[in-house]
């Protein structure tokens, strides 16, 4: 009943094997459903535009093992073939812990696991890496080893020796070659629109899938869950009524999303309407809601600067309806962002920040509202993911704007955090709206009561 695909550490070539395997299926007439572990934006996108079907998070931290189980079994069911992209290693979670880790969701989910390893540099000690992992947890069952970078065929003969020798099944070995090198920025891999010439390589992908995998066995491994034939009992219903339309900002600026927020907002009333704020559009003017989600922002601060109807339009829907904005999209409302070289640039001026590069900020979050936004009341309690290189300067508070919540997370003092009014919310945390009910029902309000 599908499988996750993990591996020792990060970057060994999940996303790799991933999309091998989707690119074989694919050129065989088949639907595969994809998963992936976590609070991941980038890889999505990558599994996403090969398999023409949006895949799907599953975060035992943010939506909880009902949601997750409930998930995995609709969606997975409804393909040909299904599987998991895990998170990191297999055993990497909160802090020194497990917790959210691919480890707990494969048991979770009573899924078997593939290793793709690293085997540059490796021979014998592939041995003891392996058996450490396989003795680890003696509750997962690994099913098999993907070796990645293997240099030379005897390099391959050593190591598929090695592998038997421990009774671990080979389920492939993958040269190393400038066909399955995968481009990749400062938070992860590129974004799926930054992919040249996709369809070229996926005919490239799904060659060597067929020459260097151990296809039949991963048809086997790749079989979906039965189908519970269940949409998410959990999510509020539709509302028959006014339709309220919400803009979601959507372009190569900002695309870091979870795909269930859009079918969310749609099954409550709130059809979605693209907006690209990069194309200096103004926002629909049906749009009763606004939603800003991450991305890069940095990167085409130039060109969002000289937006100049965009940014307008921004300062005069704040004033009348509600303004969700995530990471790079709140950003977007403060006063200037200095890009990668140093260089400022204004922006929609609606918040008091500056926005610069800083260290790296990463984690799962726990917030508690200081303050009233679209989607909180005051004391909410939410579980959200930090992940961003950008810190904010120069930040004030007034009358107008307050401070959004109290933060906390594993080895961090709690601290103020993000702004708020009655119209805005705006935070560095990424939410996941379909699997906290609390956010649709203050959001529908927020949006309701602005009609």
């Amino acid at each position: 009943m599908a499988c996750v695909i993990s591996a020792i550490s990060s970057n060994s070539g999940k996303t790799l094997l991933s999309l091998l395997l989707i690119s074989w299926l694919k050129n065989i007439n088949k639907t595969v459903q994809t998963f992936k572990v976590g609070p991941d934006y980038l890889d999505p996108q990558q599994l996403t535009a090969v398999s023409k079907k949006a895949c799907r998070n599953l975060d035992l931290v943010l939506s909880g093992e009902s949601w997750v189980k409930e998930n995995f079994n609709h969606y997975g069911g409804l393909t040909d073939y299904s599987f998991v992209e895990g998170v990191m290693g297999l055993f990497d979670g909160i802090g020194s812990s497990s917790k959210g880790s691919t480890a707990e969701l494969a048991k979770v989910l009573n899924l078997p696991v593939v290793l793709i390893v690293d085997a540059r540099g490796k021979a014998a000690s592939l041995a003891a890496l392996i058996k450490g992992f396989r003795e680890h947890d003696k509750e997962l069952k690994i099913a098999g080893v993907v070796l990645n970078n293997v240099q030379t065929p005897r390099h391959e003969k050593i190591l598929f020796e090695v592998l038997d020798q421990i009774n671990i099944k080979s389920l492939g070995s993958l040269p190393l070659c400038k066909d399955l090198y995968l481009p990749a920025r400062d938070l992860g891999l590129a974004p799926a629109h930054e992919i040249l010439d996709l369809d070229i390589k996926v005919k490239k992908w799904t060659s060597i899938a067929k020459d260097y995998l151990d296809i039949e066995s991963f048809r086997k491994l790749l079989l979906p869950p039965k189908s519970n034939n269940k949409t998410v009992s959990f999510l509020p219903k539709k509302e028959s009524g006014y339709m309220h339309p919400i803009a979601i900002a959507e372009d190569e600026a900002f695309h870091f999303r979870y795909q269930e927020t859009k079918e969310l907002l749609e099954d409550n009333g709130m059809p979605t309407i693209t907006w690209k704020p990069l194309e200096n559009e103004q926002i629909p003017k049906e749009a009763r809601g606004l939603i800003i989600p991450g991305g890069f922002p940095e990167q085409h601060a130039h060109q969002l600067s000289n937006s100049r109807i965009s940014l307008n339009s921004i300062k005069i829907f704040s004033k009348k309806y509600p303004i969700y904005a995530e990471c790079g999209g709140m950003m977007l409302l403060g006063e200037s962002i200095f890009d990668i070289e140093g260089r400022e640039y204004s922006m929609a001026g609606i918040l008091p920040f500056k926005a610069k590069k800083g260290n790296l900020k990463i984690g799962y979050r726990e917030a508690t509202s200081k303050n009233k936004s679209p989607i909180t009341t005051l004391g909410s309690k939410l579980i959200g993911h930090e992940f961003h290189r950008w810190e904010i300067i120069n930040e004030r508070y007034n009358s107008k704007i307050n401070p959004l919540w109290d933060l906390k997370g594993w080895n961090i003092k709690i601290k103020n955090e993000g702004f708020c009014n009655h119209l805005i919310h705006a935070s560095w945390v990424h939410l996941h709206w379909a699997s906290s009910p609390l956010i649709l029902e203050n959001w529908k309000r927020s949006v309701m009561n602005k009609v």
